[in-house]
């Protein structure tokens, strides 16, 4: 299982395509996790990551995850009311409990034989506002633009304190943490390459 997180514009999907081009796309899946729809808000949140688990034999790729829960979730905590969880549930202590969960989540995998990689593509604010603009003035890209990520710029400083906070809590020597500079592309997908390929020879 691989996961790539990183804010708006740092190269989630490019790097997905180029690094895992060589590989049989039968024996890879990609999910995109985005808002939760109500379905998933009907369960608890890690329900609809277990059911994007990859298959053995398979290589599972989640652009966006679960960690959005102690992310976007945390930077903007009224998003836990549509989670109609029990009032006595939402305390000052439910990210460090969430923390926990994640941890007891990925060491149930790694016991059941699922080998994990994550990954955070780390992205200079400055850079990631020369993407927006390329967005802006490549009609081909326009596509890809939001004003939501203008709106989520904003929080940028809360953003870093809560990814760095994240990592820390969750890093494991079964499922460790890769920062990747993301910048310069090149030079993410190889260092994500590397790094799939040490894995793939021990």
């Amino acid at each position: 299982m691989i996961i790539f997180q990183a804010m708006d514009a740092a190269g989630k999907d490019g790097a997905i395509k180029h690094v895992m081009s060589g590989i049989n796309p039968q024996g890879c899946d990609v999910t995109a996790f985005k808002a939760p729809s109500p379905e998933e808000l009907d369960h608890d949140y890690l329900w609809r990551a277990h059911k994007a688990l990859p298959e053995r034999g398979k290589i599972g790729i989640f652009n966006r995850s679960y960690y959005e829960e102690v992310l976007v979730v945390r930077v903007h905590s009224g998003l836990l009311e549509p989670q109609r969880l029990p009032k006595k549930l939402i305390h000052e202590g439910i990210w460090e409990q969430r923390y926990r969960d994640i941890n007891h989540f990925e060491r149930y995998l790694t016991d059941n034989g699922v080998v994990i990689r994550k990954f955070f593509l780390h992205l200079s604010k400055e850079e990631q506002k020369k993407r927006f603009l390329s967005r802006l003035e490549d009609p081909q890209k326009n596509w890809k633009f939001s004003m939501a990520d203008i709106k989520e710029r904003g929080y940028w400083d809360k953003y870093q304190e809560t990814y760095e906070e994240m990592i820390q809590e969750t890093a494991s020597k079964e499922a460790p943490w890769y920062v990747v500079p993301a910048d310069n592309k090149w030079f993410t997908r190889l260092v994500i390459s590397a790094a799939m390929v040490e894995r793939w020879r021990a």
